[in-house]
């Protein structure tokens, strides 16, 4: 895979890993479960000091990119507060953006698609992420990278993200699709996670688990991946919308549509944690 972006392979980041323009960045997260129920996400900074990709700096969803004023977690936060936070890792126009984690690759496109959402195309998710890397056997690094502050400029790009609002409206609306990213068993209710159990009604069901490979973890082959969202009847909409549970996984089905060739593509920020809290707001079970 010679190109840069959307999805680069081990071996090509090898290759590149010390190219200048090259900022790669460690998203991973780890979910622990909370009194009362639920999960909470935490950062992996003392996971990354023990071992990471040569080059890569550790950045933290929660504490560094998620909005401190919303009541809800893992938000997209204000422009300014995101561009800063780049600019601190050293990421600016001339940058290109090498984004993983430990495996499963939701927590590498949720910032892949926060990028994505102020304009900045200029970056790539690792295939098979940290796990794949090791596998191979290819080198790790204890050391910090020192990349100067720059300005990160920001260009945002509307409807990256959808609102309650317009996935309210996407319901009595035949021209976009929600897609629910979510297990089959969350789909129908059987589990949950959330406030309530159910699906926001007339979705679909394309679980970011079935878009990746059990082992070493690397997205299944693009041919795979469009019979998969074709048999869910997703190919085709003039809109789609993704959502879970809280944004994050979401991320990977919409990151997999752009790959496939959709072009309008969002992700409901809010998903289930914000949906299933309202009781005023339908489900679907069964």
């Amino acid at each position: 895979m010679s190109a840069f972006g959307p999805l680069v392979s081990t071996g090509w980041l090898e290759e590149h890993l010390h190219d200048p323009d090259l900022r790669a960045l460690d998203c991973s997260m780890r979910l622990v479960p909370v009194d009362g129920g639920g999960m909470r996400a935490e950062g992996m900074r003392s996971a990354w000091a023990e071992g990471h990709l040569p080059g890569a700096a550790y950045v933290d969803l929660r504490e560094e990119l998620s909005d401190p004023q919303s009541p809800l977690p893992l938000m997209m936060p204000p422009v300014a507060r995101f561009s800063a936070a780049m600019g601190r890792l050293g990421i600016g126009p001339a940058s290109r953006v090498l984004l993983y984690d430990t495996g499963g690759h939701s927590w590498a496109t949720r910032v892949w698609w926060m990028l994505r959402a102020v304009g900045f195309d200029a970056a790539a998710v690792l295939e098979g992420g940290l796990a794949q890397w090791k596998a191979e056997g290819r080198p790790l690094s204890t050391d910090a990278p020192a990349h100067a502050p720059v300005t990160f400029e920001a260009m945002p790009r509307p409807g990256v993200f959808a609102d309650r609002r317009a996935v309210q409206a996407a319901i009595s609306r035949g021209d976009t699709l929600l897609v629910n990213a979510l297990s089959a068993d969350e789909h129908a209710g059987r589990t949950s996670r959330s406030a309530r159990p159910g699906r926001i009604p007339g979705s679909l069901n394309v679980p970011a688990a079935s878009l990746v490979e059990p082992q070493p973890g690397g997205f299944r082959p693009l041919e795979d991946l469009r019979s998969r969202f074709a048999a869910a009847g997703v190919l085709g909409a003039p809109r789609i919308i993704t959502y879970c549970g809280g944004g994050i996984s979401a991320t990977v089905d919409a990151f997999t549509l752009l790959r496939l060739g959709a072009r309008d593509v969002a992700v409901y920020d809010g998903s289930l944690a914000e949906w299933a809290a309202d009781p005023s707001l339908p489900l679907e079970t069964g």
